[in-house]
């Protein structure tokens, strides 16, 4: 694969250049801190994925990426930056990635092998909901840079794979509603939920379905599930203690097992 690298800050162009060379899918990778430069090159050269730095001086990074996607269509947009809010415009033009700074090998190798369709599934996503939610994934717990982003999934696991809108989950996390139009935050969120997934080997389990959202029930073994198919584990009325909206399910259980 042919990459190319385009940051305003030598150091960072350094250190992501660095990160991309480290791949072993990468036969060539060419940085540069000019913008003018680099869509000179792209017009003679053909690219495979271009990792971006979103905010340069002076230069729009999502109008950069669509005149490379306009120059080669076929080439794979990566973001790469520190500031989080630019998630839901780069999704909006169907960017292939999203790298936080600081960028590392370990992060690129990721993206790409999500770009060449590797499966790096490692197993099923384990999910605790009796007691104090947990989740995990071959042994490995799932880490989140947010609690709400953990809490997003908890809610969309108990769904059991039920389609839910945005506006349902947001209801369900803050309970005043003073997030609930808040869809830069929203994303941001689910933008964590996918990341700390990927992590794992588990992105497949969060679906979306347009403007809807659930998880794939068959990728996820969970104590939930296993008791509304079998009875087993015993319920003992205590169900994802730490979140106000799991009370419901928690009573409906509660009925359930004194029938």
């Amino acid at each position: 694969m042919i990459a190319i690298a385009i940051d305003d800050e030598q150091l960072m162009l350094y250190a992501l250049v660095k990160a991309v060379k480290a791949s072993e899918d990468i036969d060539e990778v060419v940085g540069f801190s000019n913008c003018d430069e680099a869509l000179d090159w792209i017009e003679i050269n053909s690219p495979d994925v271009a990792f971006l730095d979103i905010n340069m001086r002076g230069v729009n990074g999502l109008g950069l990426a669509e005149k490379i996607t306009a120059l080669h269509p076929d080439c794979k947009i990566v973001f790469c930056t520190g500031y989080e809010e630019y998630a839901v415009s780069a999704f909006k033009i169907h960017a292939s990635g999203y790298l936080l700074k600081p960028i590392s090998a370990e992060d690129v190798q990721k993206e790409i092998d999500v770009i060449k369709g590797r499966k790096t599934e490692r197993g099923v996503l384990k999910a605790k909901c009796f007691g104090h939610f947990d989740v995990s994934c071959g042994g490995e717990k799932l880490t989140f840079r947010r609690t709400k982003s953990k809490e997003m999934l908890a809610f969309l696991i108990d769904r059991n794979g039920a389609d839910v809108s945005s506006k349902e989950i947001a209801a369900a996390l803050w309970e005043d509603g003073t997030k609930e139009n808040n869809r830069n935050y929203f994303h941001q969120l689910l933008l964590d939920v996918r990341q700390a997934l990927e992590k794992v080997g588990a992105r497949d389990v969060l679906k979306k379905n347009g403007y809807l959202y659930s998880v794939d029930t068959e990728k996820i073994s969970c104590d939930y599930y296993s008791y509304l198919k079998t009875g087993q584990p015993e319920f003992q009325g205590e169900y994802m203690t730490q979140y106000s909206w799991a009370d419901e399910t928690c009573g409906l259980l509660w009925s359930k097992n004194n029938k």
